[in-house]
């Protein structure tokens, strides 16, 4: 049982009790409510501190594991989600080796999870040139959705969708959700050499528009439920609302770099920064927390994309060195996406319950995953201890390669504990389940 004067419950803050039993929350009342003398023999209870706030798990519905194939990367054991208060995550289908674009894929993906998560892990599938016919499979073993490219991945093993309709008409035809990295390619440019300016006017804000406004035309043509992942240009906020508003099934998320770094920040060879799509101007992050204000964007994931230093072509002795067309392109953030959102927020003048809708609440809900991201009765006993007002100076990570931009920035709000079904997550005992479609509703 967990009792607090502030608990984030239904969209609010307030005073509250947390009941839990076999892992999941049996009720939420009152915070001094008497409870059953068995109940509260059978049950620790555990006192959140004045300056502490019980939220609920959070869910990333956008991390690059990379295991198999690239554990050098990233891997099942390193990825510490819990760190940021994270217990729930949806693994990407590339830059693991075999890419998640069938079932055998998938079973490979699942065995090389199993025993080493501290927390809940799903899968999305992957969408490519040719496996049509393997993504129904793919649903009903359990992926949550499959997640295309509509240019260069990236990765070779990984080729992009040209063409997306007949994919999207497949998945469409059995109720599944397309995720889509929108991109125009032929708008993208070769960047190349130290000056960022040059790499953000390489991926222009009108090539992720017009990405946009094709997959809104084959999503109203195929009836097809769409998720636009990582939103970087705030110039495609009309068009999302104006096909949500015709009825068109579009959500949309975006991630904690683009709405708190900014291009003119970014020093010329600091590839530490590189994602693509790029962060963009001020006034672009600024026009994007509006978006997610007005409900235009429904959700802030990580896409947590770490790598090597060597692919990020990072020299400790000149740290400006680096080649923006060469190196690697992924922020890696998972355990920081709470602390830096939340500093933004908080400057913004947004309520910490605004930024649990945005990464726990409405995560879930677009993996129909109905038991986690909320503080409620039948959902899973997934909490985090989070002091909101306390500040730390980014330094080592636990990350497998602690690489962040982030790194020397003052951050506000620590998270003290995270619990994952009724009990502290600990790392060298992981607990982590797999989760499939459905089947952990």
């Amino acid at each position: 049982m967990f009792r607090a004067d502030r608990v984030i419950v239904d969209g609010t803050e307030r005073p509250a009790a947390v009941l839990v039993e076999d892992g999941r929350i049996v009720a939420v009342p009152a915070r001094d409510a008497e409870v059953d003398a068995r109940w509260a023999d059978a049950y620790r209870e555990v006192v959140l501190a004045p300056d502490e706030v019980l939220i609920p798990g959070l869910v990333d519905t956008h991390v690059h594991v990379n295991e198999p194939g690239r554990t050098e990367w990233e891997g099942f054991a390193t990825a510490t989600a819990a760190a940021g208060g994270v217990t729930t995550i949806l693994d990407m289908p590339l830059n693991s080796l075999p890419p998640t674009v069938d079932v055998a894929a998938l079973e490979v993906k699942r065995a090389a999870a199993a025993g080493q998560c501290a927390v809940d892990v799903g899968f999305w599938g992957g969408a490519i040139p040719g496996n049509e016919g393997d993504l129904r499979a793919l649903h009903l073993a359990g992926a949550f959705g499959v997640k295309c490219f509509l240019l260069d991945s990236g990765v070779p093993e990984f080729p992009p969708l040209l063409d997306p309709g007949p994919a999207m008409r497949e998945v469409a035809s059995f109720g599944g959700l397309m995720m889509v990295h929108a991109e125009d390619g032929r708008l993208v440019g070769k960047a190349a050499g130290r000056r960022y300016a040059d790499f953000v006017a390489s991926r222009p804000r009108a090539a992720e528009d017009g990405a946009i406004a094709g997959l809104l035309r084959l999503a109203r043509e195929t009836g097809a439920r769409v998720h636009v992942v990582h939103l970087s240009s705030s110039d495609a906020l009309g068009l999302l609302a104006a096909a949500r508003a015709d009825g068109v099934a579009v959500t949309v998320e975006t991630c904690p770099h683009y709405l708190v770094l900014t291009a003119e920040e970014v020093a010329d060879g600091d590839t530490r920064f590189k994602c693509c799509p790029p962060v963009r101007e001020a006034d672009n992050r600024d026009a994007l927390w509006q978006g997610l204000v007005d409900g235009i964007i429904d959700m802030v994931v990580t896409d947590h994309s770490p790598c090597t230093p060597d692919l990020k072509h990072l020299d400790p002795a000149d740290p400006f060195c680096g080649d923006f067309g060469e190196a690697w392109g992924g922020i890696a953030s998972l355990q920081l996406g709470l602390p830096v959102v939340w500093t933004e927020a908080r400057r913004r003048g947004r309520p910490l319950d605004d930024v649990v809708r945005w990464m726990a609440q409405r995560p879930a809900a677009l993996a129909g995953l109905t038991r986690k991201g909320r503080i409620a009765a039948g959902c899973d006993a997934d909490l985090a201890v989070f002091a909101p007002e306390e500040t730390f100076t980014v330094g080592a990570l636990h990350h497998r390669n602690p690489i962040t931009p982030y790194a020397g920035r003052e951050l506000r709000g620590v998270v003290r504990q995270t619990w994952l079904r009724g009990e502290i997550v600990d790392a060298t005992a992981p607990r982590g389940r797999l989760l499939t479609r459905g089947t952990h509703a």
